[in-house]
C-alpha cells in the first residue's frame, strides 16, 4: 500500500543522491509538457521505493529505490530538469 504525499516528501530521498534541494528544481513532464517544481509533484512512498508523478497528468517522472546499498534512479519521465547553479 503506497502513501500519497506532496513532492516535498521525496526531498529526503533525493537529498541523499543530489547535493542540492531537488524540491526546488523544475522539471518538464515528458508526458504532457507541464513545468513544475518537483515540490509540487505527487509522491508515492512504499517499501519498494519512491515514485514521483506529474501533478497535471499523473505521468511517472522519477522512480527511486535503494537496493543492496546502491541507488537506482529512473528519471525518464522528466524531459528537462532545471536547477539553480550552485
Amino acid at each position: 500500500m503506497a502513501t500519497r504525499l506532496d513532492g516535498n516528501a521525496a526531498g529526503g530521498v533525493l537529498q541523499s543522491i543530489f547535493p542540492f534541494d531537488m524540491t526546488m528544481a523544475e522539471g518538464i513532464c515528458a508526458g504532457c509538457g507541464t513545468r513544475n517544481a518537483l515540490g509540487a509533484a505527487m509522491v508515492y512512498m512504499h517499501g519498494m521505493g519512491t515514485v514521483v508523478r506529474c501533478p497535471a497528468c499523473d505521468f511517472v517522472l522519477i522512480r527511486v529505490a535503494e537496493i543492496e546499498g546502491h541507488w537506482h534512479l529512473d528519471m525518464r519521465g522528466i524531459r528537462l530538469l532545471r536547477m539553480p547553479a550552485v
